[in-house]
């Protein structure tokens, strides 16, 4: 993720109120909603679901009075269901989700992941994308989180999981999910300037010049950071939360795009000229491109111009406007849990035109 402050910086830099911002790997959607925050008209894609549902909830968000109404009468609808389902639902769990949620929450939660469409429907995405915030994340920090302890930016392996939370002897805390709804609900949207609603795909980068058809040519920005060269695989790492929106119990990998995670350098380079290719219809003839790159096992000066051969493929002539600028990594927060563990060796900016 990149932070908000720097796709500001951007937008405000190289666009006007009312232009169009794109970010095809939009993530999180910082991009789609700190453009629609200045005044401007954003869209976003992404091929994983919890981008999608957590880009789309921030891009369309409902009133407060919506998501209040509806979390209420999705309590009353568990209250008035048979306890005795939520409970079969809950025992069938593999040993990681026991460990991982009080009973009592995970049936709340279990209830909502049956019950909830997040795909169609604006208060009930809206509520989905609150879920997905809270289901994990570090309860000896917060009770802002429906979990045991853990990372809250990543979903470590069960295995993992149950051997850390024995070997400290942690039990998850009962978490009143739908009181804690309407108090997110309350911090997200209380104050929260009108906006004028963006536009988000669960699409492919590819295929974005048929996915906004209606914005060919009109796109003045595009602020984006593309999967990094063999560091996460967002698939894996966002398991938890896939598996709320339907997902199977169990971390997976390739299910939902084979380039999720590329470790070998020419399919990488090649993913990322079809991706470029996809978008670049879409760009106006004026416009900027601002895109943060990293990578494990490439060399900052090959990484710079292969992503300028890639441009190239896809644009024609481009050229950049300001020098790459390296960004500073800092510590991770899932080195709490396993110091280990391996990530991105370096972020770079650039700035192009066409």
């Amino acid at each position: 993720m990149f932070p908000a402050e720097f796709v500001r910086q951007q937008v405000e830099q190289h666009s006007r109120p009312g232009d169009w911002t794109y970010d095809p790997f939009c993530g999180r959607g910082t991009t789609v909603l700190e453009s629609l925050l200045m005044g401007r008209r954003a869209a976003g894609s992404d091929t994983n679901p919890v981008a999608f549902c957590v880009s789309r909830a921030k891009a369309e968000p409902p009133t407060i009075d919506d998501v209040q109404r509806e979390v209420a009468r999705l309590e009353e609808q568990y209250m008035e269901s048979s306890p005795r389902r939520w409970e079969r639902d809950r025992v069938v769990l593999p040993p990681f989700f026991k460990r991982a949620f009080h009973a009592a929450t995970l049936r709340e939660l279990l209830f909502l992941r049956a019950t909830l469409n997040w795909r169609r429907n604006r208060t009930q995405r809206f509520v989905t994308a609150m879920v997905l915030g809270s289901l994990h994340g570090e309860m000896d920090r917060s009770d802002a989180y429906f979990s045991n302890q853990m990372p809250r930016t990543i979903c470590l392996k069960p295995g993992y999981s149950l051997r850390y939370w024995r070997r400290h002897r942690l039990y998850p805390k009962r978490r009143r999910v739908f009181e804690m709804l309407g108090q997110k609900a309350r911090q997200r949207l209380d104050g929260l300037p009108a906006y004028e609603d963006g536009a988000v795909r669960l699409a492919d980068a590819r295929s974005a010049s048929s996915r906004f058809g209606g914005l060919k040519g009109r796109v003045a920005l595009l602020v984006t950071s593309p999967p990094y060269l063999n560091v996460t695989s967002y698939e894996e790492d966002q398991w938890l939360r896939i598996w709320f929106l339907g997902g199977e119990s169990r971390p997976t990998s390739s299910r939902i795009s084979r380039d999720d995670r590329h470790t070998v350098l020419e399919p990488y380079w090649q993913f990322l000229r079809e991706s470029w290719e996809g978008v670049a219809p879409l760009m106006s003839r004026t416009a900027r491109l601002v895109i943060r790159l990293g990578g494990n096992g490439a060399v900052e000066q090959d990484m710079t111009s292969r992503l300028v051969d890639s441009l190239k493929s896809a644009f024609g002539t481009i050229r950049m406007v300001v020098p790459p600028r390296r960004t500073p990594l800092v510590r991770r927060q899932t080195m709490n849990f396993n110091p280990d563990s391996s990530g991105c060796r370096f972020e770079v900016d650039y700035v192009f035109s066409i």
